[in-house]
């Protein structure tokens, strides 16, 4: 990843990618709240719904691509980010049952900031700039889960699982970029959607209980999952990561919270508490300060969020 322009925006066909995935993932938490299926099992359907759509497309490459012998080691980073997926489903889900849909996904859209910071950690640089934007939506973090705390203890357990969301997220797209330097995005997406459910199966079976016995309701807001979330969402910028920097296709993140309290306003008829409107502008105010970050000339690549995990 080290020749990639980690600073460079989307172009042509990746636009219209990102914004499906920004409408795919705003809709995800309010579906969540919407459903009372068990999380684990939940992540399961989710997941193995979005591999039966994904694999005929990845099973006709995957032969090609010769997984098994030149390709194990992107074979591997695919698992790694089904991995980190799970744990991040895990945590949003828990944040979305736990906490309000505004102040959940506000948190997870973090993920941004935790991607830049594992850069600093592995030698990378970021601009002056960008730190200002990442104190300012900090800021922000600190108002929402202050408040939330106030209101309940089970909403700041919601806040702690969304952040832990975040940086789980962070590892999910940086794995996918690596595995998507020698794998087509549908090979990389049956293998890890599929390494997600097979995580979910055991946990699913025995600590939820069972798999089918759900209303209908249930099964109609999962396959409003599978749909909006799992391929416009995850799938959509996926497809962009071979193109777009990781580092570019997190920051598309950041238009998640607001998005996704229009949806929950749609569909929950759910406002977000008014003391988290200051918190909110805040991490938002930020965020457009990261996105918008300028870099001198003189200064080394702002590169290797993905390329230094190796």
């Amino acid at each position: 990843m080290r020749d990639r322009d980690h600073t460079k925006m989307p172009q042509g066909r990746d636009i219209p990618l990102l914004l499906l995935g920004i409408i795919g993932i705003s809709i995800s938490g309010p579906l969540i709240a919407l459903s009372t299926m068990p999380i684990l099992t939940l992540i399961f359907w989710r997941n193995l719904g979005g591999t039966l759509l994904v694999a005929p497309f990845g099973i006709r490459n995957l032969r090609g691509e010769a997984i098994f012998s030149k390709n194990r080691r992107a074979a591997l980073w695919s698992i790694a980010a089904g991995i980190s997926l799970v744990a991040h489903f895990i945590g949003f889900f828990i944040a979305m049952r736990f906490t309000s849909v505004a102040a959940g996904t506000a948190l997870t859209a973090l993920q941004p900031l935790f991607t830049a910071y594992f850069m600093v950690r592995l030698g990378g640089h970021i601009p002056k700039r960008a730190w200002v934007g990442m104190i300012i939506s900090f800021s922000g973090v600190l108002i929402i889960t202050g408040i939330d705390f106030t209101i309940s203890t089970r909403a700041f357990v919601g806040d702690l699982a969304a952040i832990s969301s975040a940086i789980t997220a962070a590892l999910y797209v940086t794995f996918g970029a690596h595995a998507q330097r020698s794998l087509s995005t549908m090979s990389y997406a049956t293998i890890c959607y599929f390494t997600v459910a097979l995580s979910a199966l055991p946990f699913a079976l025995f600590i939820d209980g069972g798999l089918t016995s759900y209303p209908i309701h249930e099964w109609k807001v999962l396959i409003a999952l599978i749909f909006f979330a799992q391929i416009l969402g995850h799938t959509m910028y996926n497809l962009t990561l071979k193109r777009v920097s990781p580092a570019i296709v997190s920051l598309i993140i950041f238009f998640e919270p607001p998005g996704s309290a229009l949806f929950a306003y749609i569909l929950l008829g759910q406002l977000p508490p008014a003391g988290t409107i200051p918190g909110m502008i805040l991490l938002l105010a930020g965020c457009l300060i990261f996105v918008l970050r300028t870099r001198s000339k003189s200064e080394s690549p702002a590169t290797n969020i993905a390329g230094e995990v190796v």
